[in-house]
């Protein structure tokens, strides 16, 4: 099968590589680019361990072509944290105890951080309805919904300057 080269902003660094036309953006990530926060979870899109976000849209790569991506900006849970520093979301799911077993965090965090961009300031009904396709088998919601609403919390704030 012949091979396309696909090129995309990942995390804040671009990157080329080439696949076949049928590679799932899961496998460019987590075999090409050796990504492997983002889980394979129901190959359905169906539970979102598997959500990164693509031109500020969250997305299922389990159900997206690599080819799909071709200049676009892509995100993974990688990308979140900025030199060691957690990003606010991911600091509020371990403040708050919404990590669980682990297994849907990076797609629960990703999520998180889209609906966030999107909606600063939600509420608590918000949050469920905007976290909804995003599944946690260890039925860890309550956690997940605080750490949320912690993260709008916390990203509402000035940001402190260091002297």
């Amino acid at each position: 099968m012949s091979k396309h080269i696909v090129s995309m902003n990942l995390n804040g660094r671009k990157v080329e590589e080439a696949v076949e036309p049928r590679t799932l953006l899961i496998h460019f990530l987590r075999e090409k680019m050796n990504l492997t926060g983002a889980h394979i979870g129901c190959d359905t899109s169906h539970c979102g361990s598997c959500t990164v976000d693509i031109d500020g849209q969250s997305v299922k790569s389990c159900t997206h072509l690599a080819v799909q991506c071709e200049g676009s900006e892509v995100k993974t849970v990688e990308g979140l944290a900025n030199a060691g520093v957690l990003h606010a979301v991911q600091d509020a799911f371990y403040k708050e105890h919404g990590l669980q077993c682990g297994f849907c965090t990076p797609g629960m965090l990703m999520r998180a951080y889209r609906f966030l961009q999107d909606n600063p300031n939600p509420t608590e009904e918000q949050v469920r309805i905007g976290m909804a396709g995003n599944l946690c088998r260890c039925t860890g919601y309550q956690n997940i919904v605080k750490a949320v609403l912690l993260a709008a919390k916390t990203l509402q704030q000035p940001q402190k300057v260091a002297a």
